[in-house]
């Protein structure tokens, strides 16, 4: 079985992760978010599979905090 990798473009990462361009790319630099992939030319888009992780990462953290 192939696994499907799906590549998502920043208005659907802004979307699903409902933080704007600008800290997207500052978490980018902080090692807090996934890398893009670069597409060609200028165009990049994030790994889907990894913004869910890193969205599911941020819940756990919650879940986290509120148990203590």
């Amino acid at each position: 079985m192939i696994n499907q990798i799906k590549i998502l473009r920043l208005k659907e990462v802004m979307a699903m992760c409902g933080i704007k361009k600008t800290a997207i790319y500052s978490y980018m630099e902080q090692g807090y978010f996934p890398k893009s992939v670069p597409l060609g030319g200028r165009a990049v888009g994030w790994v889907e599979s990894e913004v869910i992780d890193w969205i599911n990462a941020r819940i756990q953290e919650r879940d986290e905090q509120n148990a203590a």
